[in-house]
């Protein structure tokens, strides 16, 4: 059996890392004994004829795509070219989007065959073998698919009780070194589950309320692990590190008993912090700890089921101050009962924490799919203006209130995107007179670079330009690396000293490497840290 998994297109600007959940299902399918390629098109640029040739290398009997709202008609678009090239291949999707809407998307869809509902380790093992075998899928828990014009959910499938025991992921597949290459984080988890019951949100009803705990020593020996790869962040991704204060000290411990020097920032509430927790966090290597506080109006905390109050948040920025954690809050704006007012209630509640060390930012409502807000717009007063998932991004409006419309919204982000853009833009200017500080200078120079970079790994540049013959006299990588740059900037939009420093960055840091050998020079990104 062998099973390819996809990770479909997501914009760069959204901060993506390397597909964790495809990695647990890629180790929970090969411990099984399945054979399995990952194709990631965050990092790699998609072609039907680039599928083709590898669906005709590998020969995969189940393609396997994963989406959230936003890359759902990405993924769906793989669907689609994967039945025409081989209509054989059994088709999977899973991840929260369909999982809240499987009935609708195997109905709008007949190239998708499988739903996978909730977590999918189990799941997707269970699926496998059940097709090799020619079994009925109707055995298989977890799943919604297709039989005939129905479409037939089976018994659902309960949380892992035993998180030790999964497989660690199999990031082997996953091409790491071109996040690293983009300065992309890189995240695990050591728990699943999330008590609380915000509107908004799908987390609780995707891994279940009770939340499940690794272990501390099976999660430090993963950070450890992950601490190799000189990766500038590590993320952990639970929705609620701090949800347990015992987990968290233990994994804290743990790191300090180790003598581990690791970076990384972590998910917390604002009423799950004491200033014991934090400072323990911040030991133990812990840099920033995000916040979703969501509004400063009480009546539309209240609303939300969101379970804080402003004088916790406050607190809680106090407590990161002391213990030299960053705090990050993220707003949203365009809840149940937004008024211009609320809208002024929460940027003035921002911007006096910031004076305080908060660092904020904040994200338009999206209904997503399985959401109470959703499922209950009415009740709640939304009027969603549209189903188009790749407008799901939460940076334009798409939701209205009654008080507040689409174009106010819209205003709101798009005159914070100009400010930071203008931002940017001045210090350029002061860079050139060296009036601009180091720090704001390398804030430029990073942001530039990755761009850069990710536009050279979308286009092939360096598939394209990155190979020639050379004569029989010795020729040095410095000299190879100026005739890269050199070729690249005839047809490409940036200049010869953007591609050289960029691309001289990436081969200093081991994301790019140069082959010289039997007259030939050959330049290729690095791929796998595995």
């Amino acid at each position: 059996m062998r099973v390819l998994l996809i990770n479909p297109f997501y914009p760069i600007s959204e901060t993506p890392s390397p597909p964790l959940g495809l990695a647990y299902l890629a180790g929970a399918l090969s411990a099984s004994g399945v054979e399995v390629k990952i194709l990631d098109l965050v990092v790699f640029p998609y072609s039907r004829t680039m599928l083709a040739n590898l669906i005709q290398t590998f020969q995969p009997h189940i393609a396997g795509l994963t989406a959230v709202s936003m890359t759902f008609n990405n993924a769906i678009g793989v669907i689609k070219d994967i039945k025409e090239v081989n209509p054989d291949i059994m088709t999977v999707m899973g991840g929260p989007h369909v999982s809240f809407c499987a009935r609708q998307t195997l109905g709008d869809y007949p190239q998708l065959d499988v739903v996978v509902i909730g977590e999918g380790e189990e799941t997707v093992v269970e699926l496998c073998r059940t097709a090799d075998n020619g079994h009925d899928l109707a055995k298989v828990r977890g799943i919604a698919y297709r039989r005939g014009a129905e479409i037939c959910y089976t018994t659902p499938r309960e949380p892992i009780e035993n998180l030790d025991e999964l497989p660690l992921p199999e990031r082997g597949l996953l091409p790491l070194a071109r996040y690293r290459a983009l300065k992309m984080p890189i995240s695990m988890t050591t728990s699943r589950g999330c008590p609380f019951k915000c509107i908004f949100c799908v987390g609780r009803k995707m891994v279940g309320a009770r939340v499940r705990y690794r272990s501390p020593e099976k999660v430090v020996d993963e950070l450890q692990y992950l601490g190799s790869w000189n990766f500038h962040q590590i993320n952990i991704a639970d929705d609620l590190f701090t949800a347990n204060k015992q987990h968290c000290l233990g994994v804290c411990n743990e790191i300090i008993e180790r003598g581990l020097k690791l970076t990384w920032t972590s998910f917390a509430r604002v009423d799950t912090v004491s200033d014991e927790l934090l400072t323990k966090m911040k030991a133990a290597g812990c840099n920033a700890v995000s916040f979703g506080i969501e509004s400063a109006n009480p009546r539309i905390l209240k609303t939300i089921k969101k379970g804080i109050t402003l004088d916790q948040v406050e607190a809680a920025v106090g407590m990161c101050r002391r213990a030299g954690v960053t705090p990050y809050a993220s707003f949203i704006l365009g809840l149940p009962g937004e008024t211009p007012a609320t809208i002024a209630e929460t940027m003035a509640f921002g911007e006096r924490l910031k004076r305080q060390g908060l660092a904020f930012g904040f994200h338009l409502l999206a209904p997503f799919p399985g959401t109470e807000i959703r499922e209950q717009c009415d009740r709640y007063g939304i009027r969603i203006l549209t189903n188009d998932w790749s407008r799901y991004h939460a940076n334009r409006a798409i939701v209205e209130t009654p008080e507040v419309d689409r174009r106010t919204l819209d205003g709101i982000v798009i005159e914070w995107e100009d400010e930071y853009n203008q931002l940017l833009a001045d210090i350029k200017q002061r860079m050139q007179t060296e009036e601009a500080s180091d720090e704001e200078a390398q804030q430029v120079i990073n942001l530039e670079r990755i761009v850069l970079i990710y536009d050279l790994m979308m286009k092939s540049e360096i598939e394209r330009n990155g190979s020639w013959f050379h004569n029989d006299h010795p020729v040095s990588t410095a000299d190879s690396l100026r005739k890269l740059a050199t070729r690249i900037s005839r047809s490409f939009g940036a200049t010869f000293e953007q591609l050289y420093d960029t691309l001289g960055d990436a081969l200093q840091e081991g994301n790019l490497i140069c082959e010289i050998r039997n007259g030939m020079v050959r330049w290729r990104w690095k791929d796998y840290l595995e």
